[in-house]
C-alpha cells in the first residue's frame, strides 16, 4: 500500500505549490491565489493558510507585498551548468565562477575558508584510490553570487600532487586549480559527477543561510587526467530550493 503522507497539513500544500512553481505552472512574478481562495481550495483554516505561507517565504519561493498580495518569486531556479566552470582559466583570466555569474548579470565571489592536511572522507579515499591512513590535501570554500553564499566545496588532492605546491597554500590559485594541474603535468582530461539530495549539517545550514528542513544537492565530482588516473575529488553542496544542475550530452 502506498504511505500516507503523515506531514502537517500546511506542509503538504507548500509541497504542492512548491513543485507547480518549480514546474512552471505557478510562473514567476505571478499572484497566488488569495488566502480565501487557498482556504477554499484547501478546505483549511486561515491558520493553515497562513503557515503554508510562512514556509514558502522562507524558502525564498514567494514574495510578500504590502497591500497587494503574495506572488511567485520573480526569478526561477537558477540552472548550474557544470561543464561551463571545467576548463582551466589562464592566470590572468577571472575564475569560471566570476565569468559565468557575469554573464547572468550577478557578482560571483569565492571565499577561502581553509586549506589543510587532512584524513579524506572514505567516499573521498575510494575516488582517489587512496591506501588506508594516507592523508590528503583539503580546499575548503564558499561560493558567492552577490554577496550571498551560493555554494560549499571541499576540494581534495593526493599529497603526491599537492605537497610542494600552490594547492597547499592558503591563498587563491591564478587561474584556477585545473590550470595549476596542468601546468603540474596533470591536465583534467574527464570528470564525472555523482548527484545526491538529502537534508543540510549544521554547518551548510548556517554558513548557507539555509531555511529548515530543505534538502541540498549534493555533488561528488571525481576529475581524472590521462589514463583515467583521477586528480581531484571536489565535494559541492548547494540549497536545493534556489539551484538546478542542467547537462548536456549529444547522442550520437
Amino acid at each position: 500500500m502506498p504511505k500516507k503522507d503523515g506531514r502537517p497539513r500546511h506542509q503538504q500544500i507548500a509541497a504542492e505549490l512548491r513543485a507547480l512553481i518549480m514546474s512552471g505552472d505557478l510562473a514567476p512574478g505571478i499572484r497566488l491565489p488569495t488566502t480565501q481562495q487557498l482556504m477554499a481550495q484547501y478546505a483549511v483554516t486561515s491558520q493553515t493558510v497562513q503557515r503554508t505561507l510562512n514556509v514558502l517565504k522562507d524558502e525564498n519561493f514567494i514574495v510578500g507585498r504590502a497591500g497587494v498580495g503574495v506572488y511567485v518569486r520573480d526569478e526561477p531556479s537558477l540552472a548550474i551548468t557544470p561543464a561551463s566552470y571545467m576548463a582551466p582559466a589562464t592566470r590572468d583570466e577571472a575564475y569560471p565562477w566570476m565569468t559565468e555569474a557575469a554573464k547572468r548579470s550577478q557578482r560571483g565571489a569565492i571565499r577561502l575558508l581553509g586549506v589543510s592536511e587532512v584524513a579524506p572522507p572514505a567516499a573521498v579515499a575510494e575516488a582517489l584510490g587512496l591506501d588506508d591512513g594516507e592523508a590528503v590535501s583539503l580546499r575548503h570554500q564558499m561560493l558567492l553570487l552577490d554577496d550571498r553564499p551560493a555554494e560549499l566545496a571541499w576540494i581534495y588532492h593526493p599529497l603526491s600532487i599537492a605537497q610542494g605546491t600552490p594547492l597547499m597554500d592558503r591563498k587563491r590559485i591564478p587561474g584556477g586549480s585545473p590550470r595549476l594541474l596542468a601546468e603540474l603535468g596533470h591536465p583534467p582530461r574527464q570528470w564525472v559527477d555523482r548527484l545526491s539530495s538529502r537534508l543540510p549539517t549544521t554547518e551548510e545550514l548556517e554558513t548557507l543561510e539555509l531555511p529548515d528542513d530543505v534538502p541540498v544537492l549534493r555533488t561528488l565530482r571525481v576529475v581524472y587526467t590521462d589514463d583515467t588516473r583521477p586528480i581531484e575529488v571536489q565535494v559541492l553542496v548547494k540549497g536545493g530550493h534556489l539551484y538546478e544542475l542542467m547537462y548536456r550530452q549529444d547522442i550520437d
